[in-house]
């Protein structure tokens, strides 16, 4: 699929005067009519718009399309004539594996939270999982993934050994961010995991830098084989930040090899996505910015590894940005200290119907790709692996003291830590030639260079600071 292949409507002048379809389309999204959506993404065709240069004299609308498994159906068709297949049972063991690791991760994250052997707040992904592995198993390891304070899977989709992901839970030394992230700040240099961000909408500027490094790398610094892509993901409650917006434009405006992705799971904490947006289809925000905007069932991976894969692609051969809206569902509350009491029992129960995980096993068994022992082998395997994961946490150590001011400081040697490896704080001599000690007379008065009134407290004691 490619989506330079879907069908555009003849622009639509902005000074016409005639009604025009604009006028005459209903929301699909519309608040009033909800009873009338079994699932916002399931009953609804793909749209895409992309532009060429003709903003603002024309607006561009998309006409109806296939579904994207419509559209990937006939691709392979196309370009095999034996089979429709839209995986091989390798590929769909790959993401199987991924999915259920994500799973079972995340449910043991929330046996070990209400043991209390994790702390702060902890957000877990399940139901969301298609998403992640949908995008993240087509990257490379050069390739770089920004995150959300939702961001576990992402790491573990990424390569991040799960024991290193579940020792940063667990706020040890042997965490992938040595016990000083947490659930929020996954972080990991070696797997181009740049984080794990706790707020809305910082970790986009980020992805847009690194998008950014990698086409200076490719064209200034001529490194030619530097085709390395980067995927934002955030979620529809994002999407009305500012950042959100200053970084399609700055994206757009450089074609930077980036795809913005929308993990809309329609609740941001306890507010509906319908209550909060003026207009709830995120993917037209793409458009204005003269990229493709593209609404794919967050639910099947299947799908949404389809778009991905076209959207990489773009992104590899310098054609720009890609924002993608998946309609998914987080199956469990905000965090595991959200009593989950907003949202009605009857939705709940209908997206947990919709299991990405369940429906990738159905897909597979229907089309004679696995077996039921196979599954049950890599079921088995991932029990094994996240068990080892709790273990190695638990028998890990905690870290040192003399860590707590390294990564604060951009030379922790000169200030943080003495030559000694001793805190420069503990040291009584610590502050001799600062702010502190060299005091100017003014007025009669003691002040430290800032202007800022000393009061001593006595010959040889430590100053004390009163503004």
């Amino acid at each position: 699929m490619s989506f330079s292949t879907i069908k555009i409507i003849q622009p639509v002048s902005v000074t016409s005067t005639k009604t025009t379809a604009r006028s005459q389309e209903k929301s699909l999204l519309d608040p009033l009519k909800l009873n009338n959506n079994s699932f916002l993404g399931s009953t609804y065709k793909l749209r895409s718009i992309s532009s060429k240069s003709n903003f603002p004299s024309f607006i561009r609308r998309s006409s109806s399309i296939s579904a994207v498994s419509d559209v990937v159906k006939e691709k392979k068709i196309k370009s095999n004539a034996i089979s429709n297949l839209l995986i091989t049972k390798e590929e769909g063991l790959v993401l199987y594996e991924d999915m259920v690791l994500g799973r079972a991760f995340e449910d043991m994250c929330a046996q070990m939270y209400y043991r209390g052997k994790m702390f702060g707040f902890v957000h877990l992904y399940n139901g969301q999982e298609a998403v992640s592995t949908g995008f993240i198993k087509l990257l490379k390891k050069e390739d770089s993934v920004v995150s959300t304070y939702r961001d576990h899977v992402h790491a573990l989709s990424k390569g991040v050994p799960a024991r290193e992901v579940m020792s940063e839970l667990f706020g040890k030394a042997t965490g992938c961010c040595r016990g000083q992230g947490g659930s929020m700040h996954m972080f990991s240099k070696e797997h181009n995991l740049i984080g794990g961000f706790a707020f809305i909408g910082e970790g986009i500027p980020v992805a847009t830098g690194a998008a950014f490094t990698s086409r200076y790398k490719r064209e200034v610094l001529k490194q030619a084989d530097c085709d390395y892509v980067t995927c934002a993901f955030f979620g529809d409650g994002t999407c009305n930040n500012g950042q959100f917006f200053e970084c399609l434009n700055m994206a757009a405006l450089w074609k930077l090899p980036i795809i913005f992705v929308v993990e809309n799971n329609l609740w941001a904490i306890g507010m509906s996505h319908l209550r909060s947006t003026s207009d709830p289809e995120i993917w037209k925000k793409g458009p204005a910015f003269g990229m493709p905007g593209i609404h794919v069932d967050g639910m099947d991976v299947l799908k949404v590894r389809e778009v991905a894969k076209e959207a990489v692609d773009r992104a590899r051969r310098g054609e720009g940005p890609t924002l993608i809206e998946c309609e998914t569902y987080r199956l469990r509350g905000h965090s595991l200290a959200d009593p989950d009491e907003l949202r009605d029992p009857e939705e709940k129960a209908k997206y947990g119907a919709r299991d990405p995980i369940k429906a990738l096993k159905k897909y597979m068994f229907e089309n004679n790709l696995v077996t039921e022992v196979e599954l049950k082998a890599v079921e088995k395997k991932i029990d094994e692996l996240i068990e080892d994961a709790v273990e190695f946490a638990e028998a890990s150590p905690h870290p040192e003291r003399s860590q707590l001011l390294e990564n604060v400081f951009a030379d922790p040697k000169g200030f943080g830590i003495g030559p000694d490896g001793k805190y420069r704080c503990e040291d009584p001599k610590f502050t001799q030639g600062t702010a502190h000690d060299e005091c100017i007379a003014l007025d009669g008065l003691p002040r430290c260079r800032a202007g800022c009134v000393v009061f001593l407290a006595g010959k040889g004691e430590e100053l004390e600071f009163q503004i």
